[in-house]
């Protein structure tokens, strides 16, 4: 399996995750090597990274948490084919071999991690803008309905049917429409975004210009979180290209269709991952909750119908236009159709990206993709949904992935992360870690959430401290009941569900506090 005359590329993550830990260093060694690099994006095995592929007749090689000093030994043997690819320092064999990938079923990440994420043709060539000129031979109103018909919901953590949503602008009058891409990305233990972006730019480009067509729409905006600079460069880039190459801008591929798209880059508010509070900063003022009705999809960006969908949603239509919406409708389960990318983080083996059709077991994402815990110790509890998600036991781990299932359970599936504990971590913490998120977070516009969730801290602090257990307990649950039926937007309603699952399911660490004190 040794090349020749290194006649293939060899590729190198620029994916953030990788950089942090020496990709760039390890792109460099091998360009001084000799070897033609290509920045690719991460495969998703974060805990592999660097993860180095070496393109052969079998496939690609792939070489895990490789180090510049690696880069002549791979050249050298894969030049002068004296020594086999297999017998070097963290060989993992041809990649697209690997179990944990083959086990999965990708569709958004279908691309990532094997094109370059900047060339326009690498991307026609693995079934890029296949989706696009299918949909422009097609009515918008026929769009909305392969949408649909795919039951397709936001994967930013509602679950909001798109097609209804497309539907919706599509039927509003007005002579400007928007698309606005939410890639305001601020859930801990969420990546799904940025690794998409980062690695195949050009999906939410045409996802977002096939939208554009499905609902009239003329301009476009993706929101980005300051946060993610590789994931700008990367973005601004793919669009540059895109108009370079006629995928965006004036008669879109000879379509009549006129699109333009812009990158904003957010200034660091959590609260923008909700919609309005997304458009206020659009239209350059401070990230707060509007009042609903009206809905953005009638009254908007700058008061104009506006399809706001988050990243991996756009990032599945392409694919949904291109196989048709049945195709993707028979992945999943009951009204959870199509796939989930799920995000493994926190004390867990194998932390990375799993995209599997709803209905796998959380026991089945930790345990066999996870690896169980970094630590060895027994796992003990997930957050599933961002920080607003509930704690989950792992007694509930059988519980299936889909929005009805973890919904009747008391939890919510978000935005597809998955946090894993230990048996040595305090829930009674991590309750108050929920509540003080919210306080620093909240916009302010609401009094249940602004000062609701400075009494949360205060409460689970007396808590903590064994003062008056039983009755400061009675207290939090008032005060979360009233966040929950009061508060404008998910920040506060939604802060209570994982200080509510960590005394259901954890009693003993808000018990043992008073017992401690006595």
């Amino acid at each position: 399996m040794a090349l020749t005359g290194l006649a293939g590329r060899v590729f190198v993550p620029g994916d953030a995750a990788a950089v942090s830990v020496g990709a760039d260093e390890v792109a460099a060694a091998f360009e001084a090597a000799g070897a033609q690099v290509v920045r690719n994006g991460s495969r998703g095995m974060l805990w592999l990274e660097p993860l180095v592929e070496v393109e052969t007749d079998a496939g690609r090689v792939g070489f895990a948490n490789a180090e510049p000093d690696d880069a002549t030994t791979i050249v050298t043997g894969s030049r002068d084919g004296t020594t086999s690819l297999l017998d070097q320092r963290g060989c993992i064999g041809v990649v697209d071999e690997h179990p944990w990938l083959t086990k999965q079923q990708r569709v958004s990440f279908a691309r990532v991690g094997i094109v370059d994420p900047a060339s326009v043709a690498d991307y026609e060539a693995h079934g890029g803008w296949a989706g696009l000129r299918r949909a422009l031979t097609m009515t918008p109103a026929d769009v909305v309905q392969e949408v649909t018909d795919s039951g397709l919901r936001g994967r930013g953590g509602a679950g909001f049917p798109a097609g209804i949503k497309w539907k919706t602008v599509l039927g509003a009058e007005s002579d400007l429409k928007f698309v606005a891409c939410n890639f305001d990305e601020g859930d801990s233990g969420t990546f799904a975004d940025r690794m998409v972006v980062e690695g195949d730019p050009f999906t939410l480009i045409e996802g977002m210009t096939i939208a554009a067509h499905a609902v009239g729409a003329s301009e476009g905006y993706v929101y980005v979180r300051s946060e993610y600079p590789h994931a700008v460069a990367a973005l601004r880039r793919a669009v540059d290209a895109a108009y370079t190459h006629g995928y965006l801008g004036r008669d879109i591929l000879g379509s009549g269709l006129d699109f333009d798209l812009h990158v904003r880059v957010g200034a660091g508010a959590y609260i923008c991952g909700e919609e309005s509070s997304m458009l206020e900063s659009l239209e350059g003022r401070r990230g707060e909750v509007r009042a609903k009705p009206p809905i953005p999809a009638l009254k908007g960006l700058w008061g104009r119908p506006t399809a706001v969908n988050n990243v991996l949603t756009l990032c599945a239509v392409p694919m949904i236009l291109a196989d048709g919406g049945q195709a993707y409708a028979a992945l999943g389960t009951g009204r959870s159709r199509g796939t989930q990318v799920f995000q493994l983080a926190g004390n867990v083996k194998q932390g990375g990206i799993v995209e599997l059709p709803f209905g796998v077991s959380l026991r089945e994402l930790v345990g066999e993709y996870g690896g169980g815990t970094l630590s060895g110790r027994p796992v003990r509890a997930a957050q599933v949904g961002g920080p607003l998600g509930a704690y989950v036991p792992a007694t509930g781990f059988d519980v299936p992935m889909d929005y009805e299932a973890l919904a009747e359970s008391g939890a919510m599936l978000g935005h597809g992360g998955i946090v894993v504990f230990d048996e040595t971590v305090d829930m009674a913490k991590m309750a108050r870690f929920a509540m003080e998120f919210c306080s620093i977070e909240s916009c302010g516009k609401c009094t249940p959430c602004r000062v609701g969730s400075t009494r949360g801290v205060e409460t689970i602090d007396r808590i903590i401290a064994g003062q008056n257990v039983q009755l400061n307990l009675v207290l939090l649950d008032d005060l979360c009941e009233t966040m929950t039926k009061g508060s404008l937007c998910a920040m506060g309603g939604l802060t209570p569900m994982p200080v509510q699952s960590a005394i259901k399911h954890f009693p003993e660490d808000f018990q043992q506090r008073e017992a401690a004190l006595t």
